[in-house]
């Protein structure tokens, strides 16, 4: 497993980072990589993202000093979406079928997690967010058909969508992790504006299904401090509760967010005016 370390970044210090800067602070420029699990871990509610692509071998969870625990999910429960081919998982012994995706809950106390593809040359592409957890909840298998859909927006306002709900109340109960994947109508380019934040929950943005020249101009920072992130196909970025979290694409895309933090009310936002963005 590679786990990097993204630590805590105030928004006073924020507003002065070149694009360098903010480039290695918030966004995780490689998330999947052959036969490897690639974590990023955020110091921003202590969330963990990342992608598992198991290709010639299976991927188990291991065991890491980072996370001060006997196993990976003593203390920590997760949620994961699958991107790629087909797939399983298996938990301790009981094995989940992961379609593309298909998306699975896996509460704490979980021990041995097996990450499966079902062809090298189709392999699964596993995203998965992981979050500390005090309580145990179920695991649950959620296939694509179960999550629960949601349409924002309109085709006037360029941002028509449909937002997915997997780990959600509506659909599974979890400890503190929010998490859900939002599909881009034709026509559409923006995924949300007019843009909020939430204070009590921090999140991170995920984006695929691109071409390899289109792009993502992610806009974060404070309302009246905005900042942006140029980003491609298959890659995350951190946004820290005080930041605004909007993008905009050069073509269609889709994108899968999570969120953990005070609690788990997914409409708990703070809209900003367009006439107090800055």
């Amino acid at each position: 497993m590679k786990l990097s370390i993204r630590y805590n970044n105030h928004p006073e210090d924020s507003k002065h980072y070149d694009t360098k800067t903010l480039r290695e602070r918030y966004l995780i420029e490689t998330v999947f990589e052959a036969d490897e699990l690639n974590f990023t871990y955020s110091h921003h509610d202590r969330i963990i993202a990342g992608g598992i692509m198991p290709i010639h071998q299976h991927l188990n969870l291991p065991v890491t000093k980072d996370l001060g625990t006997s196993f990976f999910l003593e203390r920590r429960e997760m949620g994961i979406i699958n991107i790629g081919g087909q797939g399983s998982i298996v938990i301790d012994g009981h094995e989940y079928l992961m379609a593309p995706k298909d998306g699975l809950y896996i509460g704490c106390d979980a021990k041995d997690v097996i990450f499966i593809s079902k062809d090298a040359k189709q392999p699964a592409k596993y995203y998965i967010n992981s979050a500390p957890a005090h309580q145990h909840y179920p695991t649950v298998h959620i296939p694509f058909t179960h999550a629960k859909p949601n349409q924002w927006g309109s085709p006037k306002t360029l941002n028509e969508r449909t937002i997915y709900q997997y780990v959600h109340p509506a659909v599974c109960e979890s400890c503190q992790l929010v998490m859900g994947m939002t599909i881009l109508s034709d026509g559409s380019a923006w995924n949300t504006m007019p843009c909020h934040t939430h204070e009590r929950r921090m999140e991170v943005y995920f984006y695929f299904n691109m071409s390899d020249d289109t792009r993502i101009f992610h806009f974060m920072g404070t309302p009246d401090e905005t900042r942006h992130l140029v980003i491609k196909n298959e890659q995350a970025v951190i946004s820290p509760s005080w930041s605004i979290h909007s993008g905009v694409g050069s073509s269609n895309y889709a994108f899968i967010w999570g969120m953990c933090g005070e609690n788990k009310t997914f409409d708990d936002m703070d809209f900003v005016k367009m006439s107090d963005l800055k």
